[in-house]
């Protein structure tokens, strides 16, 4: 029950910071936006500040950690270009194919075995981008595009802190991400640059509070209880994005769009779960051959 309330949490968290990008809108350019959301979230990173300036990593590690900063820097400036030009409804559901791209690109980068189970899955979680995005039926936005690539963006960015995780704590590995990313975002940012108000830096300073807020609250949920009870959770998410946008921001609520977002869910559910039970049998074999 923690861990459904702490999943709870985290979803309103998400919801709440990207409410606030869609009400910002599009006078600031989404890599400026992204920009200042990771500038004003190295805050929260005060308390670290020793453990990260005596931190040493190998070659390998700053490179991982580099192309993580990257790959999320892209990720992140086409979240935010999603975030002004698609409902808020199409950008929650989109952005549950992160789990499959890591599935997938963990086969492909890290040798992990796919069975058929989990190929159908996948298969399913493309049947439902497709009743989201239902190309030939209807004009698609620049932002569907968008949103897509930084699904994918995400998922490497998230199998490298796989990597990553592996070798260092769980609070470095962040804190690397949100220093690589700010510096990141800056080439990108600089270039189209427009003055923000004093309102537009509380709004966004707003944002990075949801999002590490979001995070810190996803993270108790992932202690509390196993990923098989907080996943199917996130599916909130998007009922509450579609009320929002219908509430707030005059967003029509589109059938097609929750039926693929259920789909997705329901696909990642199910690989979340395959993994959970593999994990339990390499334990159990790992546990008969130390008798």
């Amino acid at each position: 029950m923690k861990g459904i309330l702490w999943m709870v949490a985290a979803g309103l968290c998400f919801v709440a910071m990207t409410a606030l990008v869609k009400g910002l809108g599009p006078r600031i350019p989404a890599a400026e936006q992204g920009f200042l959301r990771y500038i004003l979230g190295l805050f929260f990173l005060i308390p670290m500040w020793r453990q990260i300036a005596t931190l040493r990593l190998t070659s390998r590690q700053w490179k991982l950690a580099l192309l993580r900063g990257v790959v999320h820097s892209a990720a992140v400036a086409l979240w935010f270009y999603a975030m002004t030009r698609i409902p808020l409804a199409e950008v929650t559901a989109m952005n549950y194919l992160n789990p499959v791209y890591v599935t997938l690109l963990a086969a492909v980068f890290l040798g992990e075995k796919i069975a058929i189970r989990r190929i159908l899955a996948i298969v399913a979680a493309v049947a439902g981008a497709l009743l989201i995005l239902r190309p030939g039926f209807r004009e698609l936005d620049p932002g569907h595009f968008a949103m897509l690539l930084a699904a994918l963006a995400f998922g490497v960015s998230y199998l490298v802190a796989k990597v990553l995780v592996d070798e260092l704590n769980a609070p470095i590995v962040v804190a690397l991400m949100s220093i690589t990313v700010a510096v990141g975002m800056a080439p990108m940012a600089i270039p189209v640059w427009v003055w923000p108000s004093g309102w537009e830096l509380m709004v966004l300073f707003g944002v990075a509070c949801f999002a590490t807020a979001g995070h810190y609250a996803m993270t108790l949920a992932f202690a509390q209880a196993p990923l098989t009870v907080t996943q199917p959770v996130t599916f909130l998410s998007l009922i509450w994005s579609v009320s929002l946008g219908a509430l707030v921001f005059d967003e029509a609520i589109d059938f097609w769009v929750i039926s693929g977002g259920f789909v997705i869910l329901s696909a990642v559910v199910f690989i979340t779960w395959r993994e959970a039970v593999a994990k339990k049998r390499v334990d159990a074999l790992d546990a008969v051959a130390k008798q």
